[in-house]
């Protein structure tokens, strides 16, 4: 999720999951929207969370893992509304598709890999969380004010190449591998009919 330069703030500390070391995540960075996040960390939308343990982690997995991303295209996501779980607020990139796809396939391949340790049964939607630092008493005026003050960034279209390796290192999430995904599709030429 981050370099030294742009490092996260441990989850424990937002409040947020139980991270050990050793924890990996899959991510699509989204640059873009890092002005508008609130969070803590770099703007981001998370694939699957947690991956496999980093020591798990070999070759023969990195191969895996490079030729299931490659075997899915590249896409764009867009972001043109705010949405909310308990105590976040987050942008939802449409189309989901492209996202569900991958979180599937991989879980599939590494079924040991259960998004969110299961906390929410089978995952939760693709989101990009803005912030999640407000309670239950505070979070409706609070995120009713940030969407106000955000709303005219958006829509924001990103290009997503490819899905990010992270490592929780136990003090900040890091970046370990990029893998790129596969060709976008090119659109075929409609041939029309002269008579």
């Amino acid at each position: 999720m981050s370099t030294d330069a742009d490092a996260a703030q441990p989850d424990q500390e937002a409040g947020g999951w139980p991270d050990t070391v050793g924890d990996t995540a899959l991510t699509i960075k989204v640059p873009a929207a890092d002005p508008l996040v609130r969070a803590g960390f770099p703007a981001h939308v998370t694939v699957l969370y947690p991956f496999l343990h980093a020591g798990r982690i070999d070759a023969r997995v990195e191969r895996e893992l490079a030729a299931l991303v490659a075997g899915h295209a590249a896409f764009e996501l867009t972001f043109t509304e705010f949405g909310r779980y308990p105590g976040v607020l987050y942008l939802d990139p449409w189309p989901h598709d492209p996202v569900v796809a991958l979180t599937k396939d991989l879980t599939r391949r590494w079924p040991e890999a259960v998004p969110y340790r299961g906390i929410f049964g089978a995952g939760l939607a693709p989101h990009l969380t803005v912030a999640n630092s407000e309670g239950p008493a505070t979070q409706d005026a609070a995120y009713d004010a940030l969407e106000a003050e955000l709303a005219p960034a958006l829509p924001l279209t990103c290009p997503v190449p490819a899905v990010h390796l992270i490592t929780w290192d136990g003090a900040r999430w890091r970046d370990r591998a990029a893998y790129p995904l596969g060709p976008r599709p090119v659109p075929r030429a409609r041939h029309h009919a002269y008579g």
